[in-house]
């Protein structure tokens, strides 16, 4: 058997794979947000595949390899651990306990809750441009590869991956794209590094290399990599593109974080992802583009980037037949695996901020699961189409960090700046993206190109930076940025404040234990931002204490103690269970898993809670001690004694 028929074989059994995920987590599926954020209950082991499944993208096996033959071995390296530091692990420990705590399900959505809705919406736009980018781009990207290398239409391969990556998002929402993620990555594992046994069976270990090329490890066929440069590549540049800009500001990750069952799960994961792809993928890519080298002085030793990329397929000429198949397996599912990642962060953003926002608000949860579904298509076939229009991808991915850029801006200072102010927010936005809109379009028409004096990202990062900072002291901040506002509740620093019905219910929650916003957002069933209003009106009245004014804390409270006529009514059950942090729900469910596990299931299935509301319970009663849990897939949640006791305690 041939290559290429081997090839086509183990793609059709990839793609039977895929459909089968889809159809297995279908049942996992009762409502909106299990189809997009997988019911708040990805486990930390889980979501290191997710994320290091995003970090293994399609471009990634052609780009470090290229790269390594430009700059070498150790600059490449380098390189893309300024991205995990900068990206992933920067962002497991600062910004993952402040969006896991916020309770907003996008990026966009939080925007709204920390400046206004102008800012959700331009960000909203510029997220689902971005990410539309993103996903055509690694579709075509493999779609290329895989069509010279088994003689198939364009268009077909195309279509045939599209086909198969609708079916099983449709079916099974993230939780079926967190599946596929595993499989890829696992995949990647195994397959990447038998590169190295190849590589070492086949032509000699380091030493092999270092005897035909000595600068490879140091430097390629461009010199050697710049470290303060405005100009790409540089160490740099690529702390602004791929850290910030690909990161930072970018949904999907924000997505990945919010679907953990716990911040420590978010934390470790991207912590954890990212040594998994500097030591097991990027090293032995990097090491695929020094070897090429090697291999191929009269090809590489004087290749520009266009060339350089070619070292992957280079590469594949040495490995037995049965080995090509494999590693072209490999970008296939990496690109499907990104694609399906950025739809579903496209998919959120038009479902959260756009549609139940602006066009069916109040609709619940699951009121939302159809609508999702048919919005994942419609992107979907919007992409599909964008495919086959010339310059199309290449346009959109050219944007994507156009519109992508800003909201790394707005999240760092967002959190680190109490003082900044929503105007400056949303003409920072307007100022970088415009700027980025203009020198994209001069690029491309040859009207002028910016990038002798630096990068496109650069200069729209630089220009959103400097507008948000200058017009943060012309503008009014909200009421907790002003000098004079202070965090501790005391006589004459609160106003006089009537509480209603829904400011009741906030509060009660606080006072029955449930300390974060993104426990009460899930058990109230409100939009984020709706929610920040009334705990704005909670703090501003003194009910409430925030934790800090900056950082996760803003976003962790305890209730205060006020007069008896402005606190919610309580029966003295109620006061009962409030003392040991636990309301009738919560009751139920300790009941529930004392009798049988399944039965947390049945409280789902039949309407009685919703998937965040009882991932929200689920978080209070393991953070009291009541509760202790594991699992890799799903949960597996069992009794302490402590839960006996209360149990036993409060039921009647």
């Amino acid at each position: 058997m041939d290559s290429e028929n081997l090839f086509i074989i183990l793609g059709l059994a990839f793609f039977a794979l895929l459909v089968y995920i889809g159809f297995l987590t279908r049942r996992w599926i009762h409502d909106a947000s299990d189809f997009i954020l997988a019911g708040r209950e990805v486990s930390a082991g889980l979501n290191i595949f997710g994320i290091a499944a995003i970090g293994f993208a399609g471009s990634s096996i052609t780009l470090i390899p290229g790269f390594a033959v430009l700059y070498g071995f150790w600059p490449t390296f380098f390189n893309q651990f300024i991205f995990i530091v900068g990206g992933l692990v920067f962002y497991g420990l600062f910004f993952t306990p402040y969006i896991r705590r916020c309770g907003a399900q996008t990026l966009p959505e939080w925007l709204e809750m920390r400046f206004n809705s102008n800012v959700r919406l331009i960000v909203t736009i510029g997220t689902i441009v971005g990410l539309t980018g993103i996903m055509a781009n690694n579709i075509v990207s493999i779609g290329i590869v895989i069509s010279g290398f088994i003689d198939l239409p364009l268009n077909v391969t195309i279509s045939v991956m599209f086909f198969v990556f609708l079916l099983f998002s449709y079916t099974g929402g993230l939780w079926a794209v967190t599946f596929t993620d595993f499989v890829q990555l696992l995949l990647g594992l195994i397959v990447i590094p038998l590169v190295l046994l190849t590589l070492f069976s086949s032509f000699g270990d380091f030493s092999w290399v270092t005897s035909r090329q000595p600068e490879a490890w140091f430097s390629g066929s461009a010199g050697t990599l710049p470290i303060i440069s405005l100009r790409y590549p540089s160490v740099l540049t690529s702390l602004i593109l791929f850290a910030s800009f690909l990161v930072w500001g970018n949904n999907y990750y924000w997505l990945r974080c919010a679907s953990c069952r716990s911040e420590k799960a978010a934390r470790d994961s991207y912590i954890w992802a990212g040594i998994i792809l500097a030591l097991f993928i990027y090293a032995p890519l990097a090491l695929i583009g020094t070897y090429s080298r090697a291999l191929f002085p009269e090809l590489l030793d004087t290749a520009g980037f266009v060339e350089a990329t070619t070292a992957y397929g280079l590469f594949l000429r040495e490995v037995p037949l049965f080995l090509t198949s494999i590693l072209l397996l490999v970008p296939l599912a990496a690109g499907i695996s990104t694609a399906t990642t950025a739809h579903m962060g496209a998919t959120s953003v038009a479902v959260r901020d756009i549609y139940q926002r602006r066009i069916k608000p109040g609709s619940d949860q699951k009121q939302l699961l159809l609508p999702s579904k048919i919005i994942l298509l419609i992107l979907g076939l919007l992409v599909w189409l964008l495919c086959f229009y010339p310059g199309g991808p290449i346009t959109l991915f050219a944007f994507a960090n156009a519109w992508l850029g800003p909201p790394a801006i707005l999240i760092l200072l967002g959190i680190l700046w109490r003082r900044f102010t929503p105007a400056a927010a949303f003409w920072s936005s307007a100022v970088s993206i415009t700027i980025m809109v203009v020198l994209t379009f001069a690029d491309l028409t040859g009207l002028f190109s910016i990038d002798q004096y630096m990068h496109l990202g650069v200069a729209g990062f630089g220009s959103g930076l400097v507008t948000a900072v200058f017009l943060t002291f012309l503008t009014k901040p909200h009421y907790y940025g002003e000098e004079n506002w202070e965090r501790v509740p005391a006589p004459g620093n609160r106003k006089v404040i009537t509480l209603n019905e829904e400011d009741s219910k906030a509060l009660k929650l606080i006072i029955h234990g449930y300390s974060n916003m993104s426990e009460l957002t899930d058990l109230l069933g409100k939009d984020a931002a709706d929610l920040s209003s009334i705990i704005e009106k909670l703090d501003r009245g003194g009910f409430i204490e925030r934790q800090a004014l900056t950082g996760a804390g803003f976003y962790t409270f305890r209730a205060c103690k006020q007069e008896a006529a402005d606190l919610p009514k309580m029966s003295s059950r109620e006061k009962a269970l409030a003392a040991d942090r636990l309301t009738e729900e919560s009751l139920g469910v300790l009941s529930a898993i004392e009798n049988d596990f399944s039965g947390l299931n049945s409280l789902v299935e039949k309407g009685n809670l919703t998937s965040l509301q009882l991932s929200a319970i689920l978080a209070g009663l393991i953070r009291e001690g009541y509760l202790a849990e594991k699992g890799f897939w799903k949960r597996n949640i069992k009794l302490t004694p402590a839960g006996k006791i209360k149990l036993s305690k409060h039921t009647p």
